[in-house]
This record gives C-alpha cells, structure tokens and sequence, in this order.
C-alpha cells in the first residue's frame, strides 16, 4: 500500500495540476484515482461528453445509504493578468499562509476530503463516507447536475452532504441562486442620419439593461423579510457584467451582445424572475420589429444554480454544528452546489476551510491555521464515523 500523503502533501499535488476552467481537469482525476486505488479504494467518474473533463466519486464504510458526503470542485479560475508573488501553481507557504491558486477555493478542502478518506478507509467506518469531486463550477456549477445523476445508481445515497466552498469552518445553511443569461440583440443597419429607419441593437439592448436597473431599484426600497434580512445584501440582485456591440460611430449596430446574472434570494423563484425579464425581451423585440420584421433578440440560458435554503433541523447542519461548535446563523450570496444536492434529496451545508475575500484573487492563500482547522475537523469527522 502507497504511504499515506498529509493532507498539505495533497493539496500541494492538487495545486500543481493547473485546471482552470477552460483547461481539462483529467490529469488531476487520474491522479486521484490512483491515490485512492492504491489505498484500496474504488473511485467511479462522470465523464463530459463534450470536452475533455470528469467527475470523480468514491465511497468508503459499508454498502448502506446514509453517508456523509464531502463535495468539492476541481476547477480554479484564471491567473492570466493578475500579479502574483510566486507560482500560482506551487504552494509557497509565508506568513502563516499557503499561497497557490485553489488553496482557499479549493483545493485546500479538496485535499482535506482526499484525506479523511483514506483515513476513513485505514481506520475502518460504521457510517460510510462519500467523496464528490466535480468539474465546471466557475463557470456556472454546471458539472455538478450530471454528477449527482450520475453518483445514483453507482452508490448508496448518502443524506448529508457537506460543500467545501471557504467559509471560516462556519456552518452556511443558506446561499443565494446564480442564474446566467446571454442575451443577443439582432439590429438592422442604416447609416446613423436614417436612425427612424434603422433598429440599433445597442440602443435597444440598452432598454433591457435599464431594465435591471428599475428592477434593482424597486426590490432594494422593499422592506426585507426575516430570511432576506440574513442576507448581504438582503434582495435579489441583477447585474450586467459584459456587453459588446456595434460596428462603427455612423452605423446602428447590427448586434448587440450582454450577459445578465441573476442572485435570487433561496425564498423567491427563479422561473418568476426569468418570465419578467422575457416578458420585458418580448415588449422591446415587438417595437424592434414594428420599423424592420427582420430583427429580433435571442436568449440563451448559459447557468442555473438554485439556491441553498435554510433546512428545518437539517441533517448536515446538525452535523456540521456538533463538530464545530458553530451555532450562528450564516448565509452567503455566492452559489455552490449545495442548492444541487439540495434539490436532489440530500441535505445540505457549506463549510470549508478559508475566507471567501481570498477567493479569484492574485496571491490566493488560506491561513496555516484555517487548513489546521479543517483537518482537525476532518480528523473528527472520521472519528465520529467509525464510533
């Protein structure tokens, strides 16, 4: 049997395998397998049908359902034109920190789950012990879904799932959902002294944007309910993050493209906020087509990330709490799949190790001492498994 690496020796393997998102993440999977393998554990994955990327999943304990599950993502964001001090890829331990690209989000946690499985698996559990390793999630936790569907028929449902995502070792019962919108706004050209006769996409994409705007406007006057209120800030949001468009100064643009997110509030409902905005879509396209028919506007749903919603004494809050000693209330307005699993019949919470302020930056670290943290919680986890 391969000696048993430390949780910091996994991450440092984790960090060195550079999967951003827009790169496969298979190197990482097959060096996992074959850790876990050579421990004498099966691990199974999902592979993408379109791009060279997988999920990985494993099981340790008895075949029966009921286990906790310790879901992470393998992806990392970009390190293209930020500023760092060392390799983004090598862990640079200073300061009382280790830096690297994933170390808070998270790698760091990933590399704690490896472990506890191992030791999981070495020391022998009465309540079996999942890992969920999956792809995509900086893009729209869109490798998630398939990964739960795929963990189904292959593995005992487990009932408490624990999402990684950098939280203090806070236990966060409840997260906003993500949903994404890719907007496309077909013009019809004339020179800019014939603008009556022309549809200039940007113009009228502009319309949509406001749209968000007045939208904002009226949900921030809203006096906040008692979920809400938990929340920074306590509304639904709408924001516009990129929006490209036209030709030249004397031409009504021919396109117009934009993307619209949307954090929505786990209490309020998506198809609600979708059906206001395509309902806003069909208003301008109609005055679009009135001066040409040849117009129109095209959207495209590219994420959709349901949110976490505070559980009734939930199974893996309960566990989490018992572990940590954590009784504060905690939500976040970030997405994670914790409102997937949610929406699939597990449970759910989100606590890993890390400040989510370090998270996409230039210099990404987690303090020496959150990693420590995680790995005795680890530590305490698998001892509460095998009692």
């Amino acid at each position: 049997m391969t000696n048993k690496m430390t949780p910091l020796e996994i991450m440092q393997k984790l960090i060195s395998f550079p999967t951003v998102s827009s790169e496969s993440n298979l190197p990482l999977v097959e060096w996992v397998e074959e850790y876990l393998g050579s421990h004498g554990i099966v691990s199974h994955r999902y592979t993408d049908p379109d791009q060279p990327k997988a999920a990985l999943f494993a099981h340790v304990g008895p075949q029966v359902e009921g286990a906790v599950v310790l879901s992470g993502h393998t992806d990392v964001v970009p390190v293209e034109g930020q500023a760092w001090d060392s390799d983004p890829f090598t862990v640079i331990e200073r300061d009382g920190k280790y830096f690297g690209r994933g170390t808070c989000d998270m790698k760091g946690f990933d590399a704690l789950a490896i472990w506890a499985l191992v030791e999981a698996q070495t020391v022998g559990v009465n309540r079996p012990l999942q890992l969920a390793l999956s792809y995509d999630e900086e893009v729209g936790c869109t490798g998630a879904p398939p990964m739960i569907e795929a963990m189904q028929p292959i593995l005992p449902k487990g009932s408490a799932v624990i999402v990684g995502e950098p939280s203090m070792m806070k236990a966060v019962t409840g997260h906003k959902g993500g949903y994404g919108y890719a907007t496309h706004v077909h013009g019809f050209e004339v020179h800019s002294s014939l603008v009556h006769t022309g549809v200039s996409a940007i113009m009228q994409a502009a319309k949509l944007v406001d749209w968000t705007n007045i939208r904002n406007a009226e949900t921030w006057a809203q006096e906040p309910d008692e979920i809400a209120a938990m929340f920074e800030p306590p509304w639904t949001t709408l924001h516009v993050g990129v929006i490209n468009g036209g030709t030249a100064q004397n031409i009504t643009a021919k396109d117009c493209q934009f993307s619209l997110d949307m954090r929505i509030l786990p209490t309020e409902t998506a198809s609600d906020w979708r059906d206001a905005y395509m309902q806003r879509v069909g208003e301008v396209e109609a005055e679009m087509q009135a001066i040409h028919p040849d117009t129109r506007i095209e959207v495209e749903q590219v994420f959709d990330v349901p949110g976490l919603k505070p559980e009734d004494e939930g199974e893996a809050e309960g566990l989490v709490r018992a572990i940590t000693g954590d009784n504060g209330s905690h939500v976040v307005s970030y997405g994670t799949e914790a409102g997937q699993f949610q929406q699939a019949g597990y449970s759910a919470v989100v606590c890993g190790p890390g400040d989510i302020a370090q998270a996409h930056q230039p210099n990404e670290f987690v303090t020496v001492a959150q990693f420590n943290a995680g790995h005795d919680f680890m530590k305490k986890l698998v001892e509460r498994l095998a009692a």
